[in-house]
């Protein structure tokens, strides 16, 4: 071993290096007490902040998928009204009771949907018919069969209807 090693520079060289440590150390330690503190507080602030969000927005789309529920079931009333309506039987005070119900579905944002001669859309239409026509240009709704209902922009029923397909 060619090496010279000299125990008082290795010595001297760990005592620099404990000193860097320990004065690395105390500058640590002698952070500002409120700047720790006042980090902790607006990090604890921004995360209530983003909770109350998330709450908000479940809160609002909960409300929103309840009411979907209630209308879900009115729809087998409504239909029968339009059915009633169709056939002329809807007369007196049973017409003033439908439309209360139909004024109020339509209050809380329960809007009909679903037309003849209208762009086919898979999205929102229900095909149980299908047939070909020369005066298409486009899949197209050729008859409603059943009305299709959404309750704030949330399809809540397709439109049952019968397609039409050009030749």
């Amino acid at each position: 071993m060619s090496e010279n090693t000299n125990p008082a520079a290795e010595s001297s060289s760990e005592e620099e290096l404990s000193k860097a440590v320990d004065e690395a150390l105390a500058a640590v330690d002698e952070k500002d007490p409120v700047a720790s503190l006042t980090e902790d507080l607006q990090r604890l602030t921004a995360e209530y902040a983003n909770y109350r969000k998330r709450v908000d927005r479940d809160r609002i789309t909960d409300r929103e998928a309840s009411f979907a529920l209630v209308m879900l079931e009115l729809l087998p009333i409504l239909d029968n009204i339009e059915r009633a309506e169709e056939h002329g039987e809807l007369t007196g005070g049973f017409k003033a009771v439908a439309d209360q119900i139909l004024a109020a579905t339509s209050k809380l944002g329960l809007e009909k949907f679903g037309s003849e001669n209208e762009a086919f859309d898979p999205q929102v239409h229900e095909a149980l018919m299908h047939e070909t026509s020369p005066d298409v240009t486009e899949t197209s709704v050729s008859k409603v069969l059943q009305p299709g209902y959404k309750f704030k922009e949330r399809v809540i029923r397709p439109a049952r209807v019968a397609v039409a397909d050009p030749e």
